[in-house]
């Protein structure tokens, strides 16, 4: 590596972002966050603004940018379903468009490039759990597919560009992350039964609460995506980073109330949409070539996240 690589992180400022930003300083980087604040706040990388290699851009990724760097991460796109179905045309703008205009911008300078995907690119898997093989079961034409077809067309992109210009890409594929940072509102399990819990509310569980999720914590990934970045050439992915440790929504809820010592009691809707059923990702692929395994308990993980959404809340 040699001396401050100059790294450039979209959607810099939003949960995932703001903590390769920290790690990426910490190893000596000199870092360049772009974030339009879409769904990624200020308040995540406040305490990184008087960092001397940190610097902060508001620019939206579905328009060109013209900067000099070494590495980029392409993080930026709203990923929680509140989030993505609110404005679903700029969604899949940001997916394509913003694929795009990186790729362009990778090429020009000659940039290694990383692509933030998600496991959602496999739909509700008819393969479980699911390997990097599995072409996925997804609907084009759902609420949810401004998300997840955006981000298979964003992989197809990379590819193509990486065959067609012999471009340095990386493709992972990230399965549920969970840790401090995670947008109060955001809708998912890990911040809504929190939330609900700390606040004394009931717990809102869709569906019966048998489908099952695999969390992973964010330390973990941003290790993951980090290893996948410094990998050699010839290993481009697509990689699955998550934790297999799969636990139904009902007991995450079961133990969000048993950390906080919380009153909630659970309650239980219909189930949305295309919502998946099970979710496991199979890491053999990451744990071969990256050597890399996720490390934290959801014990311990969740003590995190929720000591952090107490603040929050704290803060008002």
């Amino acid at each position: 590596m040699h001396e401050n690589k100059r790294v450039l992180v979209t959607g810099g400022a939003g949960f995932l972002g703001s903590h390769l930003c920290e790690r990426l300083l910490e190893q000596g980087c000199d870092v360049l966050c772009v974030d339009n604040f879409y769904t990624g706040t200020k308040h995540n990388v406040q305490h990184l603004l008087n960092h001397p290699m940190f610097e902060l851009m508001r620019h939206d990724v579905t328009f060109p940018l013209y900067v000099e760097v070494d590495e980029i991460y392409n993080l930026a796109c709203p990923a929680s379903p509140i989030h993505y179905q609110r404005d679903p045309v700029q969604t899949t703008k940001t997916s394509v468009h913003g694929a795009i205009n990186m790729l362009g911008l990778a090429k020009r300078v000659n940039a290694k490039i990383l692509q933030a995907s998600t496991s959602e690119v496999y739909g509700d898997p008819a393969v479980h759990p699911q390997t990097e093989e599995y072409w996925g079961n997804v609907n084009p034409v759902g609420a949810r597919s401004c998300y997840d077809e955006g981000k298979r067309c964003a992989e197809t992109l990379f590819f193509d560009y990486h065959r067609q210009h012999n471009l340095q890409i990386k493709v992972a594929r990230i399965f549920n992350t969970y840790g401090p940072r995670m947008h109060v509102n955001d809708g998912r399990v890990v911040s809504n039964f929190i939330v609900q819990a700390l606040k004394g509310e009931d717990i809102t569980i869709y569906g019966d609460g048998s489908q099952t999720r695999s969390f992973c914590y964010v330390d973990d990934l941003i290790d993951g995506l980090m290893r996948l970045m410094a990998r050699g050439p010839e290993f481009t992915g697509p990689v699955n980073i998550g934790n297999t440790g799969e636990m139904t929504v009902r007991q995450l809820a079961e133990t969000v109330i048993e950390i906080i010592g919380s009153s909630s009691k659970l309650i239980y809707k219909p189930l949305p949409e295309d919502d998946p059923l099970q979710r496991q990702p199979d890491i053999s692929l990451a744990k071969k070539e990256l050597d890399w395994c996720p490390s934290t308990n959801v014990q311990a993980g969740l003590r995190n996240t929720i000591s952090y959404f107490e603040s929050v809340l704290d803060r008002g």
